[in-house]
């Protein structure tokens, strides 16, 4: 094996494990990555096992997902890219702004059952 098959071997490893790394510090299964990028959960799993290869669209397609570059997502450093700190603190804002929104639509469905009972006790 030369150094350049070496090091192509050691960047698609590295790829494969960067978008099942990323997936996971996202939070999301299979099933959400699956369905944000239009694919099937066995299509994705042969993505992070590396069973398959992907094409340039595609990796621009889930570069695009987890809102970082290509060469960020082909950093051999195993999704620990610079700007891992900043990608962290997005994910966990949207997280943040998600149970926000789930809080506020309980919340509203406290009060529509609360006013259900007060109509039905007149």
């Amino acid at each position: 094996m030369t150094a350049e098959e070496s090091i192509t071997i050691t960047t698609r490893k590295s790829l494969y494990e960067n978008i099942k790394i990323l997936r996971q510090k996202n939070g999301w299964s299979q099933k959400d990555l699956a369905d944000r990028l239009g694919i099937s959960i066995p299509a994705l799993s042969k993505i992070e096992t590396g069973f398959t290869d992907i094409s340039l669209s595609r990796l621009e397609q889930i570069s695009c997902v987890y809102k970082i570059t290509a060469a960020e997502l082909l950093d051999a450093k195993n999704g620990k890219t610079d700007s891992a700190p900043n990608l962290h603190l997005s994910i966990l804002k949207k997280k943040l702004a998600h149970r926000e929104r789930e809080i506020i639509n309980l919340r509203k469905k406290i009060i529509e059952l609360y006013e259900q009972i007060q109509d039905k006790g007149k």
